[in-house]
């Protein structure tokens, strides 16, 4: 293998490289949008579900690649950091995208049950990895029995979510501004289906690359600057791991996918919070849940304050608010800048 893709890059070529990755990033995620929306209606899923998984796989694969990559490099602050703090980032998202919809507030527009249960899910998700970190410090092949448990929890509830998608216990309330998930015919007609999914698979081929260049870009930043893991990972790596999420999340606000927009989010952050599954593998220093410093968990703290103040918004569902952009969307952008300037003291 070439030496320039495995020997640590100067300050420099890391800053050009790291620009670059993320604007590759940002042209990718415009493109999503669309083939999301249109994927969602052909494969009858709808676009929450779709969203969740599909769509937040691979806006999270970029995240996913750093976390790997970090955490093989024996740098286990920026794998936990970064899959941490691209969910804080990609929750501040939200704000951002309910800022393109002036109508009504983003979170009442697009009211679904399966986000708000992914919402739930994701709590759950961070609460364990939370508690595997004061858990005793042992593993099996390497892995902290808590990534199994992670896994699992991640599995079943997908189930669930699918089976309250086609009997729902209870709806959300329409209103004159919700937009409800409605199949568009007339989307990409001249293109079949096996197209459509093949452009789908290639540009996530490209996020991944980039989030290969993003994870080591970052330790030579780390090097070059002496910036700590913590800070570097949950701001640098998690803005642009968050970046997918924040792009097709506009771009599918703008397109009138409302239930999309939010999907991308919450269910790339249910994936987001495997990405230390992943990154507990590919350490071989141990468990990576108890190699993550004070930094780290302040940050997982966070991003579960996040989660519920996300959460409560979807309950609410406030039409006009704070800002134009509701109570949760003002929290979110506090608690969020709140959280980078304690990490960055």
């Amino acid at each position: 293998m070439p030496a320039v893709l495995t020997d640590q890059w100067t300050l420099g070529w890391s800053a050009a490289v790291f620009l670059l990755a993320t604007c590759v990033t940002v042209v990718c995620s415009v493109r999503l949008a669309t083939l999301g929306d249109t994927l969602a209606d052909r494969t009858g899923w709808g676009e929450a579900l779709f969203g969740a998984v599909f769509f937040g796989l691979v806006t999270s694969l970029s995240g996913i690649v750093m976390t790997a990559v970090t955490a093989a490099g024996d740098q286990p602050g920026l794998a936990y950091s970064n899959a941490v703090g691209g969910i804080a980032a990609q929750t501040l998202a939200l704000a951002v995208a309910d800022g393109f919809h002036r109508k009504v507030n983003l979170e009442h527009a697009a009211a679904s049950v399966q986000n708000m249960m992914f919402g739930c899910l994701l709590i759950v998700l961070l609460g364990i990895a939370l508690m595997a970190t004061f858990s005793p410090d042992v593993t099996v092949l390497g892995v902290h029995p808590a990534s199994l448990v992670l896994v699992g929890l991640y599995a079943g509830g997908l189930r669930l979510i699918r089976a309250q998608s086609s009997t729902p216990m209870w709806e959300a309330v329409e209103t004159t501004e919700t937009l409800p998930d409605v199949p568009d015919e007339e989307q990409a007609a001249g293109r079949s289906t096996a197209a459509l999914w093949a452009e789908f698979i290639g540009i996530a081929a490209v996020v991944m690359i980039g989030g290969w260049a993003v994870a080591h870009a970052a330790e030579g930043i780390v090097e070059g600057t002496g910036l700590s893991a913590g800070f570097v990972g949950a701001v640098l790596m998690g803005l642009v791991n968050a970046l997918p999420e924040t792009v097709t999340s506009i771009a599918a606000v703008r397109r009138g996918a409302l239930t999309l927009a939010v999907a991308a989010i919450i269910g790339g952050n249910c994936l987001d919070a495997l990405n230390l599954v992943i990154g507990d593998i590919a350490y071989g220093g141990g468990s990576l849940y108890h190699a993550a410093q004070p930094d780290e968990l302040f940050l997982t703290a966070g991003a579960l304050v996040m989660t519920a103040v996300l959460l409560g918004g979807l309950l609410v569902r406030q039409r006009k608010g704070w800002l134009r952009i509701g109570f949760d969307g003002v929290l979110l952008i506090a608690i969020y800048f709140g959280t980078v300037a304690v990490l960055a003291l």
